[in-house]
């Protein structure tokens, strides 16, 4: 589920950054993404 929310908030950057849409918050979504991809990550590792 967590990939989920990443490529969707993955894919609201790109379309931000790219028409330059709402400023500092495209680099927010950013941010937030990479937080549920290291999260998602480290849980993948611990539960084998």
């Amino acid at each position: 589920m967590l990939w989920s929310f990443f490529i969707i908030i993955l894919i609201l950057w790109a379309l931000g950054f790219g028409f330059h849409i709402a400023g500092g918050l495209v680099h927010l979504l950013l941010v937030i993404a990479l937080i549920i991809l290291i999260v998602q990550l480290l849980r993948d590792n611990k539960n084998p």
